[in-house]
């Protein structure tokens, strides 16, 4: 008889700073939640947990149930009753009977009356089916909790950022649990935590302590000395018992001394995150000044545009994304030939809709937002331009992160501006959404008719991301500290469930 497995995705990164709610349909990324064979055919093929879960149940032959695939882009917690939407179908799939959960989860999650839903989650199957196999895989932004590790077999997590290797870091969690069902070995994880609240700014391999515990962890994984070893930097933006940096080791307990080498790889992991917890802050310069600093560079030749990172309102991060600072200060210095995007603005849509491509439009863009979690009103800035394109905000994503993904901006206008009201090209291409979306792939921008790669200049609302598809065409990247619920500048938000002492708000 094949072996029956149960196959999911819930996922979403909770930034409980966040302006924006999380209904049921913004899982989907506004299209709702798929379930039974449409979950399976939103992620088959994908560059995804879920997509390398798929790949190797369909080699082994295995029987495949795929009771529900829900992500969101980070905001606020979701509702518990949208919560129980996404993982009754998973529990009554289990309940159903299975060989094996393999389950496609981000780590920082928090809904409405749980701090740890990915806790929950596991904790549910595990009550219905006590000895059942479950493996997961985690984001690189997760808070790990002491409930979701007992509870799970296997736990993997991404080593890059941008998440370029999800479908690699699902395939080795699928694996190791494969090899336990064919009893080659015994998994056993370590784990710890450091009460360090990292920056996501400094998170990224090439910048800070990461890289340096990312190659030590991949050495073990080559030497056999451990089956898989994990960073998690945490989402300092979810305000949980929880947030701080951790590692998660697993070793095979069939091998003499594996339950010792996962904990001495743990420790060794979490002693180098400690030793250079400075690294992990982030000191931003004036806008202004970075403003100031891209135009010089793109005034002089380069191969490739400036790229100017609006990090304070990421939407992968749980930003509005319609905060105008970066934008007005780049029509304030009067920077030329730039793309921006994206502006997330229904009402700008619609009414941009309704003026028609090729005529003249007033708008009060973006500012719609407040933030009364960091004690920001949103300004709408007053600008006008011509329309150049309307589309309806569709693409599949081509990039290396989350390649094979068909994406949604909802309906979509390019304003095109010209700083001094001149009658000349415009100066400021703005890609103006009706959601928020990571502008991680270039189809941000070519889907509506924008060639990037031909600009001096391209601001983007991203913080890392960006790098997956917008990083190898720069020939300049500048950070702009705007104004947002996803500020690097750890010191604005008002902890109040986060374990305290901790790095660096307190003296440690």
């Amino acid at each position: 008889m094949p072996r029956r497995y149960v196959i999911a995705l819930i996922k979403h990164e909770t930034n409980t700073f966040s302006p924006l709610a999380t209904p049921l349909s913004s899982f989907g990324h506004g299209n709702g939640p798929a379930f039974g064979d449409a979950a399976r055919a939103r992620f088959t093929g994908t560059n995804t947990p879920m997509g390398a879960y798929l790949d190797l149940a369909m080699h082994e032959g295995a029987e495949i149930a795929t009771p529900v695939a829900a992500e969101a882009w980070p905001s606020n917690k979701a509702s518990r009753a949208s919560f129980e939407e996404l993982v009754r179908p998973l529990e009554d799939a289990v309940r159903a009977g299975c060989d094996a959960a393999f389950l496609d989860l981000h780590g920082a999650m928090v809904i409405e009356d749980c701090d740890d839903a990915e806790g929950e989650i596991v904790r549910r199957l595990r009550r219905i089916a006590p000895e059942l196999p479950i493996a997961v895989t985690l984001d690189y932004h997760t808070n790990l909790s002491g409930d979701l590790v007992d509870n799970a077999t296997v736990i993997t997590g991404y080593k890059t950022y941008p998440h370029v290797d999800m479908y690699d870091v699902g395939r080795l969690c699928g694996e190791i649990l494969i090899r336990k069902l064919n009893r080659e070995i015994e998994p056993v994880m370590a784990w710890g935590w450091k009460p360090l609240l990292a920056s996501v700014m400094r998170h990224a391999p090439k910048d800070g302590p990461s890289g340096d515990i990312l190659r030590y962890a991949r050495e073990m994984e080559g030497s056999g000395k451990v089956l898989a070893a994990t960073l998690l930097p945490s989402f300092p933006h979810a305000d949980t018992p929880y947030t701080g940096v951790s590692a998660i080791v697993v070793g095979d307990a069939k091998r003499g001394g594996g339950e010792a080498a996962a904990r001495e790889v743990c420790e060794r992991m979490l002693d180098i995150a400690w030793q250079r917890r400075a690294e992990y802050a982030f000191v931003a310069a004036p806008l202004a000044e970075s403003v100031a600093a891209a135009k010089q560079l793109g005034d002089a030749p380069q191969d490739g545009p400036v790229l100017l990172i609006d990090h304070c309102d990421n939407c992968g991060s749980g930003g509005a994304q319609d905060v105008m600072a970066v934008v007005a200060e780049i029509l304030r210095q009067e920077l030329d030939d730039v793309a921006i995007a994206p502006i997330r603005d229904p009402a700008a849509v619609a009414q941009m809709i309704a003026a028609g491509v090729g005529n003249r439009v007033a708008l009060d863009l973006g500012g719609k937002t407040d933030m009364p979690s960091i004690g920001v009103k949103g300004e709408p800035l007053s600008i006008s331009g011509r329309v150049l394109a309307i589309t309806n905000g569709e693409f599949t994503i081509t990039g290396p992160m989350y390649t094979g993904i068909r994406t949604f901006l909802g309906r979509t206008a390019v304003l095109g501006v010209d700083n001094a009201g001149k009658a000349s090209a415009p100066r400021v291409e703005i890609v103006i959404t009706e959601r928020g979306h990571e502008p991680m792939d270039l189809g941000i921008f070519t889907h509506c008719g924008i060639d990037p790669r031909q600009k001096r200049f391209i601001m983007l609302k991203s913080r890392i991301h960006y790098r997956a598809g917008f990083g190898g065409l720069a020939s300049h990247v500048v950070e702009c500290a705007g104004v947002g619920v996803t500020n690097a500048d750890l010191s604005v938000y008002r902890y109040q469930k986060l374990r305290r002492p901790i790095y660096p708000l307190d003296p440690l």
